[in-house]
């Protein structure tokens, strides 16, 4: 069957090539993808595949029920946005929009699965439900949570639900999957020192220097990880941004400094000891200066832990497209984040990487201004999805 599916998406990739570089062409922020919805929404109509928007306000829902009864329900999940970026490319397809670039791959992940709802349209002899599902504002504003809170899981329940996203560091024809934790928990957080400040060079003995307990907490946040998380568990702690003062102002001490960083876990009790440390290490070092400290973390996104059951089918459906040798089922888990994670809190599923890397440059990774998806993957991934289908509601 796998043969005769990757023919017919074949005969349709110019059509879907065209699709990924148009949208790349027209990259839109987050929650401000309102072309690209209003394509995905085109097509998905143009295929007799019912289409609801609005939720979470660019987001679009494709509901293709199978000719066959049953009740069993899966999602295909989809990101469409793109990023705050200058693009450094040169190629015709180059964003138009200065400032906007899909650094990501989001224009990939969309067209894929608007191919597979295109094949599985014209082939629906499944017992089910299909819910294709192009969710908006991936990247920091948490789309998956915001669609949560709209209702859509109530409105279009999912017995389990599939993600995937290309991954740079793996070559083109190669898929990879764990089961369990496999993306880290995103948060950040901020420590804001105070003291009394003062002259610089006169009389700097009798107030409280903020600047010193910034010091110290700098070189104290890098034991958290050594020395506070088991050597069995992974974590990262990372200072990202510095401020205080004035460069104007260079006899001034200040009187509040702030530091900002990212935090990274994959396990609840590592997350709720990576804010317990930050928090206590900024109030020691604050009080050994005579300063006060303010410690704010937010928990972004959470882990991204797959389900074994689906795993076993994600598996299975990446080694009908790509042959056994090609898909890794134990791949290392990844410390970036992936708002997927919120979907996986509500229903079993899994989360695939799928080998972006063309002729060794994956060096071009994730976020870089060179960065392009790579279109000769299109049809491995529309592949991948209707298996999916076929694995979930043919059996």
């Amino acid at each position: 069957m796998i043969t005769q599916v990757r023919a017919e998406v074949q005969s349709y990739l110019p059509e879907l090539i065209a699709i990924r570089r148009d949208i790349h062409r027209h990259p839109e922020t987050g929650f401000e993808e309102f072309r690209t919805a209003d394509i995905v929404a085109e097509k998905l109509q143009s295929w007799n595949i019912p289409v609801s928007r609005g939720i979470a306000k660019t987001g679009v829902i494709g509901t293709l029920a199978g000719k066959r009864s049953g009740r069993r329900t899966i999602g295909l999940r989809a990101d469409m946005d793109a990023l705050p970026m200058v693009e450094a490319n040169t190629f015709e397809h180059r964003s138009a929009h200065a400032g906007r670039m899909h650094a990501c791959g989001h224009d990939g992940h969309t067209t894929m699965l608007l191919g597979a709802a295109r094949y599985l349209a014209a082939h629906n002899d499944f017992a089910g439900t299909v819910h294709f599902i192009f969710q908006p504002a991936e990247e920091s504003f948490g789309g998956a949570r915001v669609m949560i809170e709209d209702g859509l899981l109530e409105r279009y329940p999912c017995d389990a639900i599939y993600g995937m996203h290309n991954f740079p560091s793996l070559e083109a024809g190669r898929f990879g999957i764990r089961t369990g934790p496999m993306m880290a928990a995103s948060d950040t957080w901020t420590a804001v020192f105070r003291g009394t400040g003062g002259h610089g060079g006169v009389g700097a003995h009798k107030g409280t220097d903020p600047t010193c307990s910034m010091a110290q907490f700098l070189t104290a946040v890098q034991t958290i990880v050594g020395r506070s998380v088991a050597p069995s568990e992974s974590a990262v702690v990372s200072v990202g941004c510095l401020s205080g003062g004035s460069l104007d102002a260079p006899n001034v001490i200040p009187s509040e400094v702030t530091v900002c960083g990212t935090a990274r876990s994959f396990t609840p009790e590592t997350r709720l000891t990576l804010e317990r440390r930050l928090g206590e290490l900024a109030g020691a070092c604050a009080a050994a200066y005579g300063c006060d400290a303010e410690l704010e973390y937010r928990k972004r996104y959470p882990p991204l832990v797959n389900s074994k059951a689906e795993v076993e089918v994600a598996v299975s459906a990446a080694r009908a497209v790509v042959g056994h040798d090609n898909v890794i089922s134990d791949i290392a888990p990844f410390t970036g984040g992936e708002d997927f994670a919120f979907f996986l809190e509500k229903a079993p599923g899994a989360y695939m990487f799928i080998g972006n890397d063309r002729d060794g440059e994956a060096s071009i990774g994730l976020h870089d201004r060179r960065y392009d998806f790579n279109d000769d993957i299109i049809s491995l991934g529309v592949s991948y999805f209707i298996e999916i289908i076929n694995l979930e509601l043919c059996r």
